[in-house]
């Protein structure tokens, strides 16, 4: 009797804060991959980050908790938090390959922009065997994931993945500047994140 295999999709980021563009770009990927889950999973150290001010993991893990709560196939992993050193994805895709078994299959959901930097990524031929990238594009972003898919010949061809997502215009550092400068986030991120935001005092 043949198994069916678990798909679960990973959603990893700083979320520095997270929006709604995430949601939406998970929920895209899960419904068009048939997947499992979306495991939500904030760096706590990110390599890309270094030298930069990133808001303790702390407050982005609540903030993504109470993002995708009302999603019951969303779900917020705190594997990054309880590692020490720099948040390699290998070293989580290795982690959750242990804790769900060599069976399963995991989609790791990105931004376009990201897929650029996949060339610089510690291990990432490794990675490639180990995971699906699926990058969620836009009008004008093609080109370059081509490029990079290329760049990896077979390998890449086979674990990059392209998928058109409602276009949202949003971004972290965009939602930061908004509450510097006291400018409304609403409906940018969802209700409780906004809340939580104002209230812990974050990007002021």
């Amino acid at each position: 009797m043949l198994h069916k295999k678990n798909k679960i999709g990973i959603m990893g980021g700083t979320f520095d804060p997270i929006h709604v563009g995430h949601l939406v770009t998970a929920e895209a990927v899960r419904i068009e991959y048939n997947l499992e889950k979306v495991l939500f999973i904030p760096a706590s150290n990110p390599p890309h980050k270094q030298g930069s001010i990133v808001t303790p993991a702390i407050h982005r893990y609540i903030m993504t908790i109470m993002a995708t709560y009302s999603n019951p196939h969303f779900f917020v992993s705190g594997i990054e938090l309880e590692r020490y050193g720099l948040s390699y994805t290998i070293d989580t895709v290795r982690a959750l390959i242990d804790c769900y078994g060599a069976s399963a299959e995991f989609y790791f959901i990105t931004g376009a922009d990201a897929v650029k930097e996949l060339p610089s990524w510690h291990d990432i031929d490794q990675l490639l065997d180990l995971c699906y990238f699926v990058a969620a594009t836009r009008p004008g972003c093609i080109s370059y994931i081509d490029q990079v898919i290329k760049q990896f010949g077979a390998k890449g061809r086979r674990s990059i993945q392209r998928l058109a997502t409602p276009e949202l215009e949003i971004s972290s550092t965009d939602i930061r500047e908004r509450v510097k400068k006291g400018r409304s986030i609403k409906y940018i991120v969802p209700e409780s994140v906004e809340d939580y935001i104002y209230k812990e005092g974050l990007y002021r």
